[in-house]
């Protein structure tokens, strides 16, 4: 998951308790360390380190765009003061969690120390009127375990958001010629939403790995043998030194332009060229962290980092929707050639790397696969006309026939419904699944996408 830093802006409001107000705010502190979250507080900015007057904004703000926050979290510790963190908040322009410690019963002689639910009311409303998204967690105290849970959800959709907003897509060649459906609008995503892709032909990509084959090949030999260790294989040794070497290079130029995921076309081009097929290096790349997709298809690109950092900790396989199950009415088969990363493959499913079975050139480097059954998200980002939206839905792997290639059965809840979204949207047949359930932290960080209607499928 993209490294999120979280500013912490705790406030408070004068006529309740200054003395409650910091204790609770050193219980969120207490516990934002225990859980290992990268964040920058305020402590340094008064005795107290809170914030309860719009004269200390410049100075948070200063000192958090400094840092670098991707995200800002806002306890009421008591009331709270709405002027200052709603300021705060616009200025960053970063997401927001809004959330306060449950109220104590009152005292003996009848008196409040905190009414933060009731601060958190006058907030949300402010933040409404000045145009900022907010993520609200419900009150609640800080050991109850919806605190941590919401906690963690807010960094995904913080992440999921930071990637969104400074995406690099690489592109490497032109698309397939038959393949319209993946046409996009480069410039728009660009400027809609600071999508910028990097392009990388086929030539460049063939002269970098003959002149690693020819001048490195000592630094090829270890990836060789990982992938003797890790894999069955029916080619020659020559051909894991090409799979090697287009891996490498592939690595190196998405390392050097700083590459959120790649859009690659695997074919015809690709197999004239280099004399191997992609699929491998696709799954072996995504496995370790960099999505790559397949025929050119930079939506598809974009749609993966989404999906990826929506769970955080899990690659993405890119699949095609193909056709339904023979007997299950609700299952629907997700494939590709092999680019889907063996990590995810099912128990007891050999890793093998084989010919392509349907081209005619037959080229080295397809997977074939089962991958797992378990909960699954699949996810579509696309647009048409200017206007884009985000697709995703919820499934389970299941037993089907077997299929060449990496593939999984996946039952959906009313398929058929689902196949019309597919239909009727400005979608195609390719989407990314990532294993979990992300439609709760995908649908949050829709507040921070303007621009991008939600599409989302719930239960």
């Amino acid at each position: 998951m993209t490294k999120v830093k979280l500013g912490v802006a705790a406030t408070r409001r004068n006529m309740f308790s200054r003395e409650d107000a910091i204790r609770h705010k050193n219980m969120v502190l207490e516990r934002l360390r225990r859980l290992d979250v990268d964040f920058v507080d305020i402590d340094w900015l008064n005795a107290d380190g809170l914030l309860y007057d719009v004269c200390f904004v410049d100075a948070v703000e200063d000192r958090f765009k400094a840092e670098k926050v991707d995200a800002l979290f806002l306890p009421h510790c008591n009331f709270g003061c709405e002027e200052a963190t709603c300021k705060l908040a616009k200025r960053l322009g970063v997401p927001v969690m809004l959330w306060g410690p449950r109220d104590d019963a009152p005292q003996p002689d009848g008196l409040r120390l905190r009414d933060s639910q009731c601060g958190m009311f006058a907030t949300s409303k402010v933040l409404q009127r000045m145009g900022v998204p907010f993520t609200y967690v419900e009150n609640c105290w800080i050991d109850d375990p919806l605190w941590q849970d919401e906690l963690l959800k807010f960094l995904r959709v913080a992440a999921v958001v930071k990637a969104f907003r400074s995406m690099k897509i690489g592109q490497i060649d032109t698309r397939p010629g038959d393949f319209w459906s993946v046409m996009y609008n480069e410039a728009e995503l660009l400027e809609k939403f600071n999508i910028e892709t990097v392009p990388y032909t086929l030539v460049e990509v063939a002269a970098d790995m003959d002149a690693k084959l020819k001048n490195d090949r000592q630094t090829l030999t270890p990836a060789v043998e990982q992938i003797k260790r890790d894999y069955t294989f029916d080619f020659d040794e020559e051909c894991l030194y090409k799979m090697a070497a287009m891996k490498q290079v592939i690595r190196e130029w998405a390392d050097k332009n700083g590459l959120s995921a790649i859009a690659v076309q695997c074919w015809n081009a690709m197999q004239d060229i280099t004399g191997i097929m992609p699929c491998a290096i696709n799954a072996m790349l995504t496995d370790e962290g960099l999505p790559v997709v397949c025929e050119t298809d930079v939506c598809g690109a974009i749609t993966a980092v989404l999906a990826q950092q929506a769970m955080g900790d899990q690659p993405i396989f890119f699949a095609d929707v193909t056709v339904r199950h023979p007997t299950n009415d609700n299952a629907e088969l997700l494939w590709h050639c092999g680019p889907f990363p063996a990590s995810l493959r099912r128990e007891g499913c050999e890793a093998h790397l084989g010919l392509h079975y349907t081209l005619a050139s037959e080229c080295p480097g397809v997977c074939e696969w089962e991958l797992k059954h378990d909960e699954v998200t699949i996810v579509r980002f696309d647009g048409i006309g200017g206007k884009y939206s985000l697709l995703a839905a919820k499934g389970y792997g299941v037993d089907g026939p077997k299929s060449r290639g990496t593939y999984l059965w996946t039952e959906f809840k009313d398929w058929p419904a689902l196949e019309r979204k597919l239909m009727y949207g400005p979608y195609i047949h390719h989407v990314a699944g990532v294993y979990g359930d992300a439609i709760p932290v995908l649908e949050e960080a829709l507040r921070y996408m303007p621009g991008m209607a939600d599409d989302i499928v719930r239960d």
